[in-house]
């Protein structure tokens, strides 16, 4: 697990910590971050989605168990979102990202390379049907909701802003693609490619730029949600494979996967629609250094 730790995390976290740096330094401000953010999201996310969710092998799923561990998703999510929004008094939207924060993991960079050190290149199956999961249904869900929730303009002015939205053009172009079996130009591919590696770098800095400036002791909200996502929602998914799928091959990794620490997305979302971060970037922050732990106890 240390080799994965110094290989693998600390180099992706790298630019959390610089973003962090510059920000208390005051060489990088929140204004510059929130744009860095904007590119992220909007230009280089959609070009790190569309070859991944286009290249999928649908045929190798076992939908049974990624079923129930979207169920589990369900469960946290909502009972999460009525506890901050009625028990911590916290804003729709922003107890709508926090809920996402307890089910949305960083699967694509973080527990997906480690899953292949341990089982082995190609072997990462069930980590793989989350990552393509949340890159597409659940990324999408969230995307959709947070726009209709934000309450920026008309409903027709926010279906037009869904529509004309490049993540999820990239999510269903790549699905079309997949499915007729189509590959991706070669340019294209590498234009993508090139492009998709900014995305997670530009986001980790701007979170860490934006962190600077807040407190990074756990408030009870960051506590509350912090500990569903790194505890509670890895055994709600752990019961629902043992008691509706028992001696899924794939319960392992999903558990795995299951216990990585939030994705960096509702952080995304909340500079984008303007809703305040000093409780989910904290999240983010201590769900990435605490699932150290419970991710070496499932190594």
């Amino acid at each position: 697990m240390l080799t994965v730790l110094v290989q693998d995390v600390l180099p992706v976290f790298s630019m959390l910590a610089l973003g962090f740096g510059m920000g208390r330094l005051g060489t990088a401000s929140e204004a510059e971050a929130r744009v860095l953010n904007r590119i992220a999201f909007l230009v280089m996310q959609p070009a790190l989605i569309l070859p991944l969710v286009a290249a999928t092998d649908w045929a190798a799923f076992n939908f049974r168990a990624l079923g129930l561990y979207i169920g589990a998703q369900a469960l946290v999510f909502t009972a999460a979102y009525l506890a901050v929004r009625h028990l911590f008094r916290r804003d729709r939207l922003e107890a709508w990202l926090l809920a996402m924060a307890t089910v949305f993991v960083n699967t694509l960079l973080y527990v997906w390379p480690i899953s292949e050190l341990i089982y082995g290149p190609g072997n990462a199956a069930p980590v793989a049907g989350i990552v393509t999961w949340d890159s597409t249904g659940s990324f999408a869900f969230f995307i959709i909701t947070a726009e209709l929730m934000s309450g920026r303009g008309s409903l027709r002015e926010t279906g037009g802003r869904i529509l004309r939205n490049p993540v999820l053009i990239a999510i269903a172009l790549g699905i079309v693609l997949s499915l007729a079996a189509v590959a991706l130009p070669g340019p294209v591919l590498t234009a993508a490619t090139f492009a998709g590696a900014g995305a997670a770098p530009l986001t980790l800095f701007a979170l860490g730029v934006i962190l600077s400036g807040q407190a990074l002791r756990p408030s009870p909200v960051v506590a509350a949600i912090a500990g569903t996502k790194l505890l509670v929602f890895p055994a709600v998914v752990l019961g629902a494979l043992m008691l509706f799928s028992p001696g899924d091959s794939w319960t392992p990794q999903m558990l795995m996967a299951a216990a990585g620490p939030s994705g960096a997305m509702a952080f995304s979302l909340a500079l984008l629609h303007g809703v305040r971060t000093d409780a989910i970037a904290p999240v983010i922050i201590w769900t990435s250094v605490l699932s150290l732990i419970s991710l070496s106890a499932l190594a």
